[in-house]
């Protein structure tokens, strides 16, 4: 058993256990699409999707996977000595193309010494059968995660947002993966319109009895040219206070399995297209609000984690 360096099992420690040392996250654009966007389910994507596809701080899809790479590699160095980094497929549904193109995109990344692990975000319902193959075969070379937008187990909610796939897509998706040996990240969005506390922890106690092993608390951004914002614009709706966010995320974290790895606490939309909510666009002062109100409520120091 272990001290936890942070009161909850965060991502950091989680790298520096397996790989002695702090992994970098690169931010990649594989060239896909979104079955959500072109047709095949709908078009306009999530409700709340930038035109970016949640890809906004991506590298630019127009360079090769290797370049993407060396390009923030080259970012990223010019601030602090690094040697190692997650490939992280963001932009779009990173398995939504054909199988040769996931096959030559994933293999050049993996192949780079320095990529220590390979992460894709994806939809549940673009996980056939030639891509799990795919997957699995990379899996014998390093680590692979797939990230799953969960956001909500509510139908209603997921319904509003355009979501476009059931709950049970989502519960086979993750048996599939889990069964090749992946690890499984969902992303949970807390703030959606018509979800209040209750609702939001239903989603976070319903992960803790599925086999998944790693979490993405995501606030909700209301950005430009969204179909949230023009909703938004027509019939406001409240947004969360920091306090209140600060809160609630210490509410998910108290309530969830201590051996989930949690990989975010909040995200950042871009500043030249967030509308709400403003006291979202610092960051690394929401997160260090989020500590702070741990450490006074006597949260710092009450966690272990089992590392055998």
């Amino acid at each position: 058993m272990r001290w936890l360096e942070k009161p909850y099992h965060s991502l950091d420690y989680e790298m520096k256990k397996q790989f002695g040392c702090k992994v970098y996250r690169l931010a990649l654009d594989g060239g896909c699409s979104c079955p959500n966007r072109d047709g095949k389910i709908g078009y306009g994507g999530c409700i709340f999707c930038s035109a970016g596809g949640s890809g906004d701080f991506a590298a630019d899809r127009k360079l090769s996977v290797t370049q993407q790479i060396l390009m923030q590699e080259m970012q990223i160095r010019s601030k602090r000595p690094v040697d190692s980094f997650i490939a992280y497929f963001q932009a779009y549904t990173g398995t939504y193309a054909p199988a040769e193109h996931l096959r030559s995109i994933f293999t050049e990344a993996v192949e780079r010494p320095e990529v220590k692990v390979l992460s894709i975000a994806t939809r549940p319902d673009c996980l056939p059968p030639v891509v799990l193959e795919l997957l699995a075969r990379l899996r014998e070379r390093k680590p692979v995660w797939v990230e799953l937008g969960l956001q909500t187990i509510h139908e209603d909610t997921a319904r509003f947002i355009r979501r476009g796939y059931a709950l049970e897509v989502f519960e086979k998706a993750v048996s599939d993966l889990r069964s090749i040996g992946i690890d499984v990240i969902v992303h949970l969005i807390l703030g959606l319109p018509g979800e209040d506390r209750d609702r939001m922890l239903q989603s976070v106690r319903w992960l803790n009895d599925r086999d998944i092993q790693g979490v993405k608390l995501q606030l909700l951004h209301i950005l430009r040219g969204t179909d949230l914002a023009a909703y938004y614009l027509a019939h406001p709706f409240p947004v969360m206070t920091q306090e209140a966010y600060t809160g609630l995320v210490i509410d998910c974290l108290e309530h969830l399995r201590s051996d989930i790895v949690i990989h975010r606490l909040t995200g950042d939309g871009p500043s030249e297209l967030l509308i709400a909510p403003d006291w979202s666009r610092n960051k690394r002062s929401v997160l260090n609000g989020i500590h702070s109100a741990m450490k006074m409520q006597g949260a710092w120091q009450g966690r272990l984690v089992n590392e055998s």
